[in-house]
């Protein structure tokens, strides 16, 4: 179990997969604590990125570079960042130790992740950096999802609850569902489905014969899954939800 302190210190590790809003939610988690006069201290594990819209405290970029993990190792994009978060797990103890010192001092130390989420699902990085975190602090896995991608599409529905189901399997820390991009699609369906095991069901007679059985499979064991989600819609553009977001960290 973590250690109690005198400030309750709460961890966030940001997963999802590309392009489904994790740097922007950051970005607004981060506007947010500011706006609440509570201290959030970021670490950035994702190599590849070019430019962040907020300032890391503690960042891969400088102590891996990314270009030449690719030329050292002769690897591609995808096999470099897993490779460059590698690299950086076997020196994660001394981002705990920055993290200590600056205990006191803050509310929330947020992780933004790479989109590609094999570091959490069966790289060793993941493991090691979860751990981590995790024995030292209260924690929480954000698993944020588009709803523009997977509302009305029960196929990439599922496809994103089995990246959450491996996600959880493996770190075993809560994990809590961000519904994100809500102020360009209304997430009604998603939450239908996530609350209606039947009405879940029911969506896959629209699709093929072959993806339609499968689908049905898959959906008995997100059914068991369901259960252990606090699903929350957000929008991090607008600001919408994160209401929603505080006042569970604060529970």
């Amino acid at each position: 179990m973590p250690e109690t302190s005198e400030r309750r210190t709460v961890a966030i590790l940001v997963v999802g997969m590309a392009g489904s809003g994790k740097t922007s939610f950051i970005q607004r988690f981060n506007s947010s604590s500011h706006t609440k006069k509570m201290r959030t201290y970021i670490v950035n594990i994702d190599p590849a990125t070019t430019k962040l819209p907020y300032i890391p405290n503690i960042d891969i970029r400088d102590t891996v570079n990314f270009k030449k993990v690719m030329k050292d190792y002769n690897l591609g994009p995808n096999g470099a960042i897993l490779t460059a978060a590698n690299l950086f797990a076997t020196r994660f103890d001394q981002v705990i130790s920055l993290c200590e010192r600056r205990r006191s001092e803050i509310d929330f130390i947020v992780i933004d992740t790479p989109g590609q989420i094999e570091i959490f699902t069966w790289s060793a990085s993941g493991t090691i950096i979860t751990e981590a975190i995790a024995s030292r602090y209260e924690t929480f896995l954000f698993y944020i999802l588009d709803t523009s991608r997977s509302n009305n599409n029960p196929q990439v529905f599922v496809s994103n609850m089995l990246q959450a189901i491996s996600v959880l399997y493996k770190s075993r820390v809560r994990l809590i569902l961000l519904l994100n991009k809500v102020d360009i699609t209304n997430s009604k369906q998603i939450m239908t489905w996530l609350s209606d095991f039947e009405k879940f069901q029911a969506a896959f007679d629209k699709v093929s014969n072959s993806a339609s059985e499968l689908g049905r499979s898959i959906s008995v064991v997100v059914e068991e899954f369901r259960a252990k989600l606090s699903p929350i819609e957000i929008s991090c553009l607008t600001g919408e939800g994160f209401e929603d977001v505080f006042r569970f960290l604060e529970k």
